[in-house]
């Protein structure tokens, strides 16, 4: 009986200690990536100009990657760094994401945050499934960790390009005066960096750089097209490209260029006006059924607990979850209209 008694207790007291060092090493765990990355970054700067300072011995083609390359001027971490992160940097998706971070004003490297958010996601469903919380939960907890900050960094990305989109026409008109008044299209761009706030100014600026680093303006130009990824960006950039090629009065091309991204924007805040109706109906619509379904619970428990204990009812939940996500998918496609 003493015996019972004694493994009983032992048993309580390992599973109190593995609630208290569970969380412990998970929060150490997360701190050792955090720090991981903070000097992975500062290495591969560090090595990057000592290697120029010292100008290395490479090979030719690696040499002629550093004097015409210059994607890798802003990246802090490029390269990835462990087993895991090399095998995740290998996938289609994490180089997409590299240009999301890239977008998103993110300095930091894709295949690292991949591997940070799946230890964490790892950790905390096993965690949880050791405390016996129901498999789905745990997973869907830790699927939740895993794809949360992904969708915080696109949304941040989006905010930040529909932020430069607002800005390109007074940057266009800033262009088009200083070009007036007798600066060169590289001064010009200068002019932005000091004097348009984020994100249009270091996206010029960098631009300015590069162009003073030794690249041509036009693959500068061409660079900063292929990052930012948006049409507008791209009508100035193959305006400026074709001036340089042709000639003609930029000045002019550039304020003619600025006007129709106004009106465009006018047109889209219009578009966005007219169709808020429909949003909106999008919303009602996603959210009253679960909110129905709360009021049930609390006003005919037994006839709500039906869809989640009975296999008709799970059935017919699953249905009818499926089917709300597909009409809102619907009405999002209906009301997002192109301008």
């Amino acid at each position: 009986m003493d015996t019972v008694i004694l493994a009983a207790s032992m048993i309580d007291l390992l599973k109190s200690g593995m609630v208290v060092m569970l969380p412990l090493a998970g929060s150490m765990m997360l701190a050792y990536g955090a720090y991981q990355v903070v000097v992975d970054l500062r290495s591969s700067n560090r090595k990057r100009v000592i290697d120029r300072l010292k100008g290395g011995t490479k090979s030719s083609s690696t040499q002629r990657s550093d004097a015409f390359d210059f994607e890798d001027f802003r990246r802090q971490s490029g390269e990835a760094s462990g087993l895991l992160a090399k095998s995740i940097a290998k996938l289609k998706f994490t180089t997409s994401f590299q240009r999301v971070l890239e977008q998103a004003n993110v300095n930091m490297s894709a295949p690292q945050i991949l591997v940070n958010l799946s230890i964490a996601a790892a950790l905390v469903t096993g965690a949880l499934m050791l405390f016996r919380v129901p498999i789905l939960a745990s997973a869907g907890l830790g699927a939740a960790i895993f794809v949360l900050p992904i969708l915080y960094l696109y949304k941040r990305r989006k905010k930040r390009l529909n932020k430069l989109v607002e800005q390109l026409p007074d940057v266009f008109e800033l262009l088009s005066q200083a070009l007036r008044a007798g600066h060169s299209l590289a001064s010009a761009m200068q002019l932005i960096a000091k004097e348009v706030p984020e994100p249009a100014g270091p996206e010029f600026g960098r631009v300015f750089h590069e162009q003073n680093l030794g690249l041509k303006i036009e693959d500068a130009l061409t660079n900063m097209a292929n990052r930012v990824d948006m049409l507008d960006v791209r009508f100035f950039v193959t305006a400026v490209l074709i001036q340089r090629q042709t000639g003609g009065d930029l000045a002019e091309v550039l304020g003619k260029i600025g006007s129709v991204i106004r009106d465009r924007i006018k047109l889209f805040g219009t578009v966005r006006a007219l169709t808020a109706e429909g949003r909106l109906s999008g919303y009602v619509l996603l959210a009253l059924p679960p909110l129905v379904f709360v009021v049930m619970l609390q006003v005919n428990r037994e006839y709500a607990e039906m869809l989640l204990y009975t296999e008709v009812g799970r059935m017919m939940l699953t249905v009818a979850i499926v089917m709300q996500l597909m009409g809102w998918a619907m009405i999002k496609k209906i009301v997002n209209i192109k301008v």
